[in-house]
């Protein structure tokens, strides 16, 4: 698959300029900058199509990130994150997320979040107004 392919398959799209504390010694984006990329993507996500339908003394805890480097990336510029539901559990949403840069694959990565009650602190099931929601063929990674 082609990086132009890979991209198309991306419901979301979350811009972020790349800052100059973001590299390392050796002059490229550092690799621990990417999961705060990866978390501007998941975040606008879960502001545009969760949290309308999130219900009071809830939340979403961030359970797994897991993060594959495909290419060097430097600053200055900005990056594209683009974000989409890869599966969907009863308490547990996977979220797959691409960082591109003028059309070509930096990263991808994988996000696990878990719906929580903020007072038991524990995961619940996703509500059916949010699953119905989530289970859109609109917001699937394609």
């Amino acid at each position: 698959m082609t990086d132009t392919q890979y991209r198309a398959g991306y419901p979301h799209w979350t811009t972020v300029t790349l800052r100059y504390s973001d590299q390392d010694s050796m002059g490229h984006i550092n690799n621990v900058s990417f999961a705060a990329y990866v978390e501007a993507g998941r975040v606008a996500f879960e502001h545009a199509h969760m949290f309308p339908v999130l219900a009071p003394r809830q939340d979403f805890y961030l359970v797994n990130l897991a993060i594959a480097y495909r290419r060097q990336l430097r600053y200055p510029g900005e990056v594209e994150i683009g974000t989409g539901v890869r599966k969907l559990g009863r308490t547990s949403l996977t979220l797959a997320h691409g960082i591109f840069r003028d059309g070509v694959l930096f990263a991808d990565a994988e996000s696990i979040i878990v719906l929580a009650d903020l007072d038991t602190e524990k995961g619940i099931p996703f509500p059916e107004p949010m699953r119905a929601v989530l289970a859109s063929d609109q917001l699937a990674v394609r």
